[in-house]
């Protein structure tokens, strides 16, 4: 028996990348997983495969920055499998570039999506969390919130939020129910550049991604290696990002 094996993890933007891994790769070890995202068939796809591998998987529409959405989706994994142990914040959108574009829609949607959608999925799995009397949080950050560059300080900023929000919650939740863990990827092979609206930036992160960028199965084992811990271990914060990566 793993520390991976009978677990129940909810999992947020795993239509793709990053949150695709995770899924894949939790239940490959014996978890059952209820992935949520926005795109439907993509994540039909996703459950279709694992169970076809023999892994548990159920999939349920999900947009983060719908509350209603994130209460269904933790709701199905107590519907199907009986708990909640893991609940994976993993959405997030990168509408990058100068804070001089002045895109303020640009902003308001990284607000949603990366903050807010954060916060919609506290809201939903800490209640189940305490009624059980233990759970896990966690969550992808960013290493754009560890280096400050050019083009990405509103998107660091919420990621730095979240970061934030994380160790308030941490601190408030030293009674041995709640554990969290912020994820931070650097470069990864992901779809994220495809919500940059900006040309040049989106080609500058795209150029890093196919000269250096990682797989998305390398943060995945990042997190199975903070969950599969003995209850009484927290892994905090991980930082996960290419070795030549400035």
């Amino acid at each position: 028996m793993s520390g991976i094996e009978g677990k129940v993890v909810a999992i947020t933007g795993a239509s793709g990348g990053i949150g695709e891994a995770v899924a894949r790769l939790l239940a490959e070890r014996g978890a059952a997983v209820v992935v949520g995202a926005r795109r439907a068939d993509r994540l039909d796809e996703l459950v279709a495969d694992i169970t076809a591998r023999g892994g548990r998987a159920v999939a349920c529409a999900t947009d983060v920055t719908v509350q209603a959405d994130v209460e269904r989706l933790v709701a199905r994994a107590v519907e199907e499998f009986g708990r909640l142990d893991v609940f994976v914040g993993n959405a997030g959108i990168s509408k990058i570039g100068p804070v001089a574009d002045l895109d303020v829609s640009g902003w308001s949607a990284m607000i949603d999506v990366n903050l807010r959608g954060v916060l919609h999925g506290i809201a939903a799995a800490l209640p189940v969390f305490r009624q059980q009397g233990r759970g896990h949080l966690v969550t992808t950050v960013s290493t754009a919130g560890l280096k400050i560059t050019s083009t990405m300080a509103v998107y660091a900023a919420t990621k730095n939020a979240v970061r934030t929000l994380l160790e308030g919650l941490r601190q408030e939740s030293t009674d041995g129910v709640l554990r969290t863990t912020a994820i931070s990827p650097g470069f990864v092979r992901t779809d994220l550049a495809d919500s940059i609206d900006n040309p040049e930036v989106r080609a500058e992160i795209r150029r890093g991604i196919d000269e250096f960028a990682i797989a998305p199965a390398a943060v995945a084992r990042a997190v199975v290696f903070a969950v599969e811990q003995p209850y009484d271990v927290e892994i905090g914060e991980l930082v996960i990002r290419p070795t030549v990566q400035g």
